[in-house]
C-alpha cells in the first residue's frame, strides 16, 4: 500500500496545484460579491497564452521561456476577465450567464486563434519543466519521498501564493475590505469602501490566478495546447465551495479531488487498482465531487451578497 501512495503521490500533487491556484482565484472574485464559473475559459485563455508566449519564445530565450511564458498567462487572462467584470458590475447582467459566456468565447477564440497559426488547433511547447529533488529535505524519512521528491517549482509558487492569500484576506485592510463587499456591500460602500473597484479587482485577481493554473497544467504534465483542460475549472469551482470558501479548506479539498483523478488516471498501471473497471474509476471523482455538494450544501457558508448586483443608490 505504502509503495502505491508513494507512486502516486507525485503525480497527484501535480494534478492538485492547478487546480488550487485556480479554485483560490474563484475565491477572490467570490469573496467579493461576483460569482465566476467562467473559471474554465479563463484557464484555457491562460494555457493558449502561455503555449504561444513559450513556443515563440523558447528559441531566443531557452527555459526562460517558461517562466515569461507563465507571467504572460497571468497578464493576459486577468484582462479578459475584465469581460466579466463589466457584465456582472456595470451591466448587472446575470452572472452565471456572464460566466458561461466566458466559457464559450474563450474556447472558441483560443481554438480559432490556434488554427491560424499552427493549422491544426494545437499548440506545442518543446519543453517544461522538470522534476527536481529539494535538496537535503528530500532525505526526510517517508515526508522527503512524498513533497519533496521529483517536485515542479510552480508547486512552490503556488503554495507560497496560497500563504499570501490567506495572509492578504485575513490579515491586511484589503482583505477586510474585499470581504466586505461580498458580505455588506452597502455597509462597506457607507464606510468609503469603493464597491466597484473592489470587485473589478477580485475578479482581475480570479483571471489571473485561473490563467496561472491553465499554463501550470501546459508546463508541468500536458505539454501541449489544445482548447481544453478537461473540466478542471468547474473541479476548481466545486473545491471552492467544498472548501467554504476559505483558502485552507481550499488547499484540503483541492488535494482530495486530485488524489481522487490521480488514481482514476493511473488504475491502468497499479496493479492493485488494475482489476476495477476503468469506468468506475474515471467517474469516481466527480461521483465523489456530486456526494460532497449535496452533503455539505446545508452548511455552506458562502458570502451573503454573492451574486447580488451592487446600486450604489440604494442603502
Amino acid at each position: 500500500m505504502w509503495d502505491i501512495v508513494r507512486s502516486i503521490f507525485p503525480y497527484a500533487i501535480a494534478y492538485t496545484i492547478p487546480l488550487l491556484i485556480t479554485a483560490l482565484g474563484g475565491l477572490f472574485s467570490e469573496r467579493s460579491g461576483v460569482v465566476n464559473i467562467g473559471l474554465e475559459g479563463m484557464m484555457v485563455v491562460g494555457s493558449f497564452t502561455s503555449a504561444l508566449t513559450i513556443s515563440s519564445l523558447y528559441p531566443i530565450m531557452g527555459n526562460s521561456a517558461i517562466w515569461v511564458g507563465l507571467l504572460a498567462s497571468m497578464v493576459l487572462t486577468a484582462l479578459f476577465s475584465l469581460l466579466h467584470a463589466f457584465a456582472s458590475i456595470n451591466l448587472n447582467a446575470n452572472q452565471i450567464i456572464s460566466g458561461t459566456a466566458i466559457n464559450m468565447i474563450a474556447g472558441a477564440l483560443t481554438v480559432f486563434f490556434a488554427r491560424n497559426i499552427t493549422g491544426s488547433g494545437n499548440i506545442r511547447i518543446v519543453t517544461g519543466l522538470l522534476r527536481k529533488n529539494i535538496p537535503l529535505l528530500h532525505r526526510i524519512p517517508i515526508i522527503g519521498k512524498l513533497f519533496f521528491t521529483q517536485t515542479y517549482a510552480t508547486t512552490w509558487l503556488v503554495l507560497l501564493i496560497l500563504l499570501i492569500s490567506w495572509y492578504v484576506l485575513y490579515k491586511t485592510p484589503f482583505g477586510l475590505r474585499l470581504r466586505a463587499c461580498g458580505e455588506h456591500p452597502q455597509a462597506a460602500d457607507a464606510a468609503g469602501v469603493n464597491v466597484y473597484f473592489m470587485r473589478y479587482l477580485g475578479v482581475s485577481i480570479s483571471g489571473a490566478f485561473a490563467g496561472l493554473g491553465g499554463a501550470v497544467i501546459l508546463v508541468t504534465y500536458s505539454g501541449e495546447f489544445n482548447g481544453s483542460v478537461a473540466g478542471l475549472g468547474f473541479l476548481a469551482l466545486a473545491s471552492l465551495i467544498f472548501g467554504q470558501w476559505k483558502p485552507l479548506g481550499i488547499l484540503a479539498s483541492t488535494f482530495f479531488f486530485g488524489f481522487a483523478s490521480t488514481v482514476a488516471n493511473v488504475s491502468q498501471v497499479v496493479p492493485a487498482l488494475s482489476n476495477i473497471p476503468g469506468l468506475i474509476l474515471k467517474a469516481f471523482p466527480y461521483v465523489v465531487t456530486l456526494i460532497a455538494l449535496v452533503l455539505f450544501s446545508r452548511r455552506s457558508q458562502a458570502p451573503r451578497a454573492i451574486g447580488e448586483p451592487f446600486d450604489q443608490g440604494k442603502r
